[in-house]
């Protein structure tokens, strides 16, 4: 990996081209390097992975919605949209933004943590889409994944956005773009384009994340994914970019970073250096925040320690700076003690997460959400009780480059009535690669059999499985295969209505004014 030293440039120093970020970046993704046998390996365990999270969304209100807009935007050749037929085609920057909705709206699906955080599966959907609609074949879509994959992460490597309250969304729209570019086989200059047009239209700030969390949560990851397929369709028909968009004296580092003195250390693959950094993310066995997944493995430990949990006095969650600050006590966020708070915000309330998981021993990604599970009395009186705290020991681990020292997870201090003290830790959560029980391909499937059942038929899901296994293999004809049917009973006859649908409405009644 080559280190790029990236900082502001007044526009008197007139940077070159070759030594801007985007630049770089556009190098890796137009660098023709075959993909590792692993890497095509674990591309398909996440195409799998975010099929699963999706089965298990289908029928909620945001996925309904944009899987509704989705379908005012029908086109042909088209993409595919998850629960319809594969014949069913819609244009595809709406079919990336539907099947994105659907993956991201569980929170249940792969990660990527290091200066900035990520969910690197949110590349799929827009490259799937542009390589269905393009007539593009298996090697080109591994291609194109496997670039998308390696840009996400090394941004996120190199550039922390959210100690300057900007959304991780702003690494994904580049990476994303990056990642149809390569599977399309583009030149260095649309590339270097198309990914400086997705950064400067998908900067948003941490607010999403924040407070009183909506739907938009699930909905940012799919606005990058879709805003990086109408950029690049705009420079291939020879439009440009603010440049350097990274660089630029009024640009992204100088006034939405660390300012005009800051430096970041961005590393990319050398030339003809494979792309693997897929190889360094992980999922997730449980829909919740990826902070919480160890914690969630931790508090089902625990739970055989504690033989009466209203004995608790209380509870301490030694942890890093971002755990803390995100989604603990150190946010400050009255909303994560709320058991009325929605489902969004109680997914970034590691006190509610540890209090549930500590009482049922499980945790379930509808279930654990419900209204009258965050209602119980037990519950709200065990979840008050439990506050975090930033322990520098697992910062730094958070931050380590060494993976084997690497964590995201803590120390929980439980101190009951009458003053007896129970401790116990665990770095990383049990399906992580270095965890007790680390998922492969087994444990893909498994996960997708579980969130499918009752919702994809049998034969459905083995067609879905059978094609995966083909991945790099599958012809452009084939690559419609990789989504799959519902009943439509499934998804209901009455679909959330907006501009799209209106003249499907009935006419409005006009309100009378008088003279």
């Amino acid at each position: 990996m080559k280190q790029h030293h990236v900082r502001t440039h007044t526009s008197a120093e007139n940077l070159p081209r070759a030594e801007q970020i985007a630049w770089q970046i556009a190098e890796v993704a137009t660098d023709p390097v075959p993909v590792d046998g692993d890497v095509v390996e674990m591309i398909g365990n996440r195409i799998i992975d975010n099929a699963a999270v999706a089965a298990a969304s289908l029928t909620r209100r945001p996925v309904a919605s944009a899987r509704a807009q989705a379908l005012a935007h029908p086109y042909q050749p088209g993409a595919t949209v998850f629960g319809l037929s594969a014949h069913r085609r819609v244009s595809p920057e709406w079919a990336a933004w539907a099947n994105g909705v659907a993956v991201r709206e569980l929170d249940f699906h792969d990660t990527f943590l290091a200066a900035e955080y990520s969910h690197p599966g949110d590349n799929i959907p827009p490259v799937l889409a542009v390589a269905q609609h393009c007539g593009l074949d298996g090697a080109a879509l591994v291609r194109g994944i496997a670039t998308g994959y390696e840009i996400q992460v090394d941004l996120v490597k190199g550039m922390c956005l959210h100690a300057h309250k900007i959304d991780h969304i702003a690494h994904l729209g580049p990476s994303a773009a990056a990642g149809i570019g390569a599977a399309l086989g583009l030149s260095t200059e649309t590339v270097y384009q198309a990914v400086q047009q997705a950064l400067h239209v998908t900067t948003t700030t941490r607010q999403s994340r924040k407070g009183e969390i909506s739907s938009w949560k699930a909905y940012a990851p799919a606005f990058a994914g879709k805003m990086a397929v109408e950029a690049v369709d705009r420079v291939m028909r020879g439009e440009g970019a603010p440049s350097p968009a990274w660089e630029g004296e009024d640009g992204f580092i100088a006034w939405m970073l660390g300012g005009p003195k800051a430096e970041y250390i961005v590393p990319l693959p050398e030339k003809g250096e494979a792309k693997r950094a897929i190889m360094d993310t992980y999922t997730k066995a449980h829909s919740a925040e990826y902070q919480s997944q160890a914690l969630i493995d931790l508090a089902r430990r625990l739970r055989d320690k504690i033989s009466d949990l209203s004995q608790v006095e209380h509870i301490v969650i030694h942890t890093s700076h971002h755990t803390h600050y995100v989604i603990g006590t150190g946010a400050n966020d009255p909303q994560k003690m709320d058991p009325k708070a929605s489902r969004e915000t109680l997914d970034h309330s590691i006190m509610y997460i540890f209090a549930v998981a500590l009482e049922d021993g499980a945790w379930h990604h509808a279930r654990s959400y419900a209204p009258e599970r965050a209602g119980r009395p037990s519950t709200v009186a065990l979840w008050h009780k439990i506050s975090t705290v930033e322990d520098p020991v697992w910062t730094r681990r958070y931050h380590s480059p060494d993976p084997a020292e690497k964590a995201f997870g803590g120390r929980v201090v439980v101190t009951l009535k009458g003053g007896r003290v129970i401790e116990d830790e665990l770095a990383v959560a049990d399906a992580h690669p270095l965890g007790a029980h680390p998922f492969g391909r087994a444990e893909y499937i498994a996960k997708f059999r579980s969130l499918a059942e009752g919702v994809i038929a049998p034969a459905e899901q083995e067609r879905f499985l059978g094609t995966v296994e083909r991945l790099a293999k599958l012809t452009a004809d084939d690559l419609g295969g990789l989504t799959f049917q519902v009943d439509p009973a499934l998804l209901g006859a009455v679909r959330p209505t907006g501009i799209f649908d209106w003249r499907a409405r009935p006419a409005p009644e006009l309100a009378v004014v008088s003279a």
